[in-house]
């Protein structure tokens, strides 16, 4: 890898990786009239949109060198995978927070469960797409074409998404966005198609905000 691409790779990981992981709320401000939640969202949608552009026009290299790739009949892997998800986060609600005296932060999820549905709908469909894309598809690739590692690209994309949630649910939280993220960080080194981890992470999601409580 020339330098000059070796810059360009790193400036798209800052943009993947390292921006989500500031969060939102850092850096934009309120905007009178508008609801933070759908300021957030519009800034995550924008930030999925620079990443694809970034990967088009200025790495001038299509969307597969991401894990945009026909997913074909091993996206059903994605149910059974949403499954096994969504049975660890029952368990670390169940069992792990109360072994360790952690509480979650309810305030986050009961200020999600209070949007209307289309809107959580959005934010579900949202998180799958951004976060796979950024994470697991432009991380993983771009640094395991510039650490030859890809053990090493899954780690620290792995770290870098867990850590990304800290900002709105706090540090119990971590435990489940670890649990997640280890398994489709797992699927995608397995797999290496995008659309597979996407639909595993929307069903995890939709589980969560879309299902009655």
């Amino acid at each position: 890898m020339t330098t000059s691409r070796r810059i360009i790779v790193l400036f798209g990981l800052t943009l993947a990786l390292i921006l989500p992981d500031l969060g939102p709320t850092r850096f934009l401000p309120n905007v009178a009239g508008f609801d933070p939640a759908f300021v957030h969202e519009w800034f995550w949608w924008g930030l999925l949109a620079v990443v694809l552009f970034y990967v088009l026009l200025v790495e001038a290299r299509p969307l597969s060198s991401i894990g945009f790739k026909r997913p074909g009949w091993g996206v059903l892997w994605a149910v059974p995978v949403g499954i096994l998800l969504v049975a660890g986060i029952v368990a670390i609600y169940a069992v792990v927070f109360p072994a360790l005296h952690l509480e979650a932060n309810v305030n986050a999820g009961k200020a999600i469960m209070a949007q209307p549905f289309w809107f959580r709908f959005l934010l579900v469909t949202r998180a799958a797409f951004m976060e796979e894309t950024l994470f697991r598809g432009y991380g993983i690739e771009r640094l395991d074409e510039l650490t030859g590692n890809r053990w090493l690209a899954g780690l620290l994309t792995w770290a870098a998404f867990t850590l990304a949630h800290l900002s709105t649910w706090g540090w119990a939280q971590l435990i489940v966005a670890g649990w997640g993220g280890l398994v489709l960080t797992a699927l995608y080194l397995w797999r290496r198609n995008l659309p597979t981890n996407m639909l595993a992470h929307w069903i995890t999601d939709a589980a969560g905000f879309l299902l009655p409580h």
